[in-house]
């Protein structure tokens, strides 16, 4: 090749004899050109079926790939009982609540000398629960804990790791029994009116007139809405796995047949984000935070749950029974639905304001005094 020139002779190697009555085939001069070029990419469209894909992860395999960086006595018995959780079908928040609590406790038996489980006491637990009280926790939080642990100390025990003693007299906690927080009817009415966007007025209502959690409404795919019906199916409650039926009321309804017509049809949720399949928890608390600083009702403390709070205290203002409110909701025990029958009983108001009536009117006779 000469310099400063871009052809090239090139002679081919010598081919084998080929059957053409025994004759060579003398090799070919080829002239080429090298040129500098610059290859546009290629793009290839190919069926799903030949592209190779990831394997997913399975809901038992963020809590190993965690607890693989954690250091505390008794781990492998941990990672067991995290796979028998997994395979008793236990749900990924419960596997971590599961493994945060573990660590909790077993960090702290560590930090008290401790390195076999056979060591664990009674007095082991009653530190434990100071220490997290002491963190500044809620009493909620550290109770959820404990429950945490006394499960697993059952499962050692089930395998003789621990001794019975650990779960006999359970450390109980008295937890305060607040009253749910609805949202008053005016600030109510006041949101409703400064919802502006289709997609969100449609969330919003439906999470205010049929009680259902955030996340399950999260969860919800398009064909589980039977709007003629005015019906939506959950098919696995978020809390007790157990499924149920909501209502749709007309305003909830018509808004929603509004959000259908403007939303994507080849989307499986019922709502989501722009640009996503779906809507995380984060964007639709962001959102109604939003709301509420547009409706100026930000001191008031508003969070998601409370619409359902505000289904349920409204539902049985307006007479529904407790019975029918507790299926809608989705309790499992009635007492906890029976919370709002405290918050919202005209019955017992009425009756309070008419003894006031009496008693302001002087109409009360007679002496107090003790019977003999």
């Amino acid at each position: 090749m000469n310099q400063g020139s871009d052809f090239v002779t090139q002679q081919e190697p010598t081919p084998a004899f080929q059957d053409q009555g025994s004759r060579i085939i003398p090799p070919k001069k080829v002239l080429r050109r090298f040129v500098d070029t610059k290859i546009p990419k290629l793009t290839v469209s190919l069926p799903l079926s030949l592209i190779p894909q990831k394997p997913e992860k399975k809901p038992i395999d963020y809590v190993l790939i965690r607890l693989a960086s954690m250091d505390f006595p008794g781990k492998a018995h941990v990672e067991e009982y995290l796979r028998h959780q997994y395979r008793r079908n236990f749900k990924l928040s419960t596997m971590r609540s599961t493994l945060a609590g573990c660590e909790l406790f077993l960090n702290f038996v560590k930090d008290q000398g401790k390195v076999e489980l056979q060591q664990i006491t009674r007095q082991d637990l009653e530190g434990f629960v100071e220490q997290e009280i002491d963190r500044g926790l809620a009493i909620t939080t550290v109770k959820t804990r404990l429950c945490a642990v006394y499960a697993f100390l059952r499962f050692l025990h089930e395998r003789d790791i621990v001794r019975a003693a650990l779960l006999v007299k359970r450390i109980k906690l008295r937890l305060p029994a607040p009253l749910p927080k609805a949202i008053n009817p005016d600030d109510v009415r006041t949101l409703l009116s400064v919802l502006d966007d289709v997609r969100d007025r449609a969330m919003i209502l439906v999470l205010l007139r049929t009680g259902m959690r955030i996340g399950e409404l999260l969860s919800t795919c398009i064909d589980d809405v039977n709007l003629p019906e005015r019906k939506i199916a959950i098919w696995e409650a978020e809390k007790n796995s157990v499924g149920r039926v909501v209502c749709i009321s007309d305003d909830a309804a018509i808004a929603l047949e509004a959000w259908f017509r403007k939303r994507d049809p080849d989307k499986v949720f019922l709502f989501y984000g722009m640009g996503r399949s779906s809507l995380t928890y984060q964007g639709a608390r962001a959102l109604f935070v939003r709301y509420i600083k547009k409706a100026g009702l930000t001191h008031k403390g508003y969070t998601l749950h409370c619409l359902r709070h505000t289904f349920a205290s409204e539902a049985l203002n307006a007479g529904m029974p407790l019975e029918a409110v507790q299926v809608l909701l989705g309790h499992s025990n009635a007492e906890v639905t029976r919370r709002y029958a405290r918050l919202t009983d005209k019955t017992r108001e009425r009756e309070y304001f008419k003894a006031m009536e009496i008693i302001q009117r002087g109409e009360i006779d007679g002496d107090y005094r003790l019977d003999s």
